[in-house]
């Protein structure tokens, strides 16, 4: 029989998304790197390339900047738990690779390239941190893309920082992409947190990169599982959820996520595959068959309104409405606490609010709702699945 070539039998991609060995987790990595992936070991290993967003320092940094969210790093010697699947590709551009300063980073970028990783999404420049990340995998071109909203740490200004919300820029860079005949995958990281459903301005940026020629658009930064989108045979997965990534608390959904796994063929997607797990405090177990059945399931229902532009923009009313006048008054009252309290973590808490889309858009969004004297309808089953993501429990004895 005569053997194929790589690029005949195509090429095998698996993204993933948040990795950042802390809390209950970094004694996992640093004592098991390989055993914290669990049952995801052998599925990332399958693969001819595999992308992971770095969403921490890797840096003996002890100064954190002022920043509105929480800041987090690991040590160096962390990096042997992307290093042991062994992950290719690290995407930077996130909300956290510029916690400890531009010494946290650049020990970041050392750490990463000394280990034979590649990264792409921030840099010293806008050209640096914008460049796209072209790698040539058994046989075939693939090119990544890496973009964030980055609260405040963007490269827009000149640098350093991450690549910021700068889509037509890099539109651009995916068609020229294609034009050469690569696979272009481009990764996101961007919009709001906890809810099943992406807002309007992450629709349309993620199908704007599609429709540039994306074989793939995926997001993360939601820490939950969002739904998927097949558009003119290129895929958008909106957020994959956590992966070696521990959130405190019992809920469902941040302890629940999924890697993409995508065959490339002749520089176009020939398939696809989710692989769903449980994120426990010893690492990644897969679902077992009921579970996943059930996920399926709710993932095909956030998926629904993705199917046309009404469904997008009563997904995002049914949000505004669940959020309402209390949710804004209470997060506005938590940043002038913390400005009394603690004046430059307040405000850069407000400022975020008011540069950064996640948050910029909710507040416009909710506020001309709120003043609305017929504000739109809301159908109940949407309220229904933004209330369990947002509060369903794991189940009792569910590790």
């Amino acid at each position: 029989m005569t053997q194929r070539t790589g690029s005949e039998r195509g090429v095998s991609i698996v993204v993933a998304s948040d990795w950042a060995p802390i809390r209950a987790l970094e004694p996992a990595v640093r004592s098991g790197p390989e055993a914290v992936y669990g049952d995801m070991l052998p599925i990332l290993r399958a693969a001819d390339l595999r992308i992971v967003n770095c969403e921490c320092a890797l840096t003996a940094a002890r100064r954190p900047v002022w920043k509105s969210g929480a800041v987090f790093k690991a040590r160096p010697a962390h990096v042997a738990g992307l290093t042991a699947v062994p992950f290719e590709v690290a995407c930077l551009a996130n909300n956290h690779v510029f916690d400890y300063g531009l010494p946290g980073f650049r020990e970041t970028l050392g750490v990463l390239s000394r280990s034979g990783i590649r990264t792409v999404g921030a840099g010293m420049s806008f050209d640096e941190a914008s460049a796209p990340l072209s790698l040539t995998v058994g046989g075939g071109r693939v090119t990544v893309v890496n973009f964030s909203e980055g609260e405040d740490l963007t490269a827009s200004t000149g640098g350093p920082g991450v690549c910021g919300w700068e889509i037509d820029v890099l539109a651009g860079r995916v068609r020229e992409a294609k034009a050469r005949g690569d696979f272009v995958v481009a990764v996101g990281h961007a919009g709001l947190e906890y809810v099943p459903f992406p807002p309007p301005y992450v629709v349309a940026a993620y199908r704007a990169l599609a429709d540039a020629g994306a074989d793939c658009v995926v997001g993360h930064h939601p820490h939950v599982p969002q739904g998927l989108e097949m558009r003119r045979g290129r895929l958008i997965a909106y957020s994959l959820g956590n992966f070696v990534f521990w959130q405190p608390g019992d809920l469902h959904y941040r302890r629940t996520g999924f890697c993409l796994s995508l065959e490339a063929r002749a520089g176009r997607l020939a398939s696809h595959a989710i692989h769903p797990y449980r994120i426990t405090d010893a690492g990644l177990r897969g679902l077992g068959r009921g579970e996943e059945g059930r996920f399926r399931d709710r993932l095909g229902r956030v998926s629904r309104p993705l199917r046309s532009a009404r469904g997008v923009a009563e997904a995002w009313q049914a949000y505004l409405a669940y959020y309402g006048p209390g949710g804004f008054a209470k997060e506005v009252r938590g940043i002038l606490e913390k400005m009394a309290s603690e004046p430059r973590k307040g405000a850069a808490m407000f400022r975020n609010r008011i540069t950064t889309l996640q948050h910029s858009e909710l507040w416009r969004d909710a506020l001309t709702r709120f003043m609305s004297g017929r504000p739109a309808p809301v159908r109940p089953e949407l309220t229904r699945l933004i209330r369990e993501w947002l509060t369903k429990p794991l189940a009792p004895g569910t590790s």
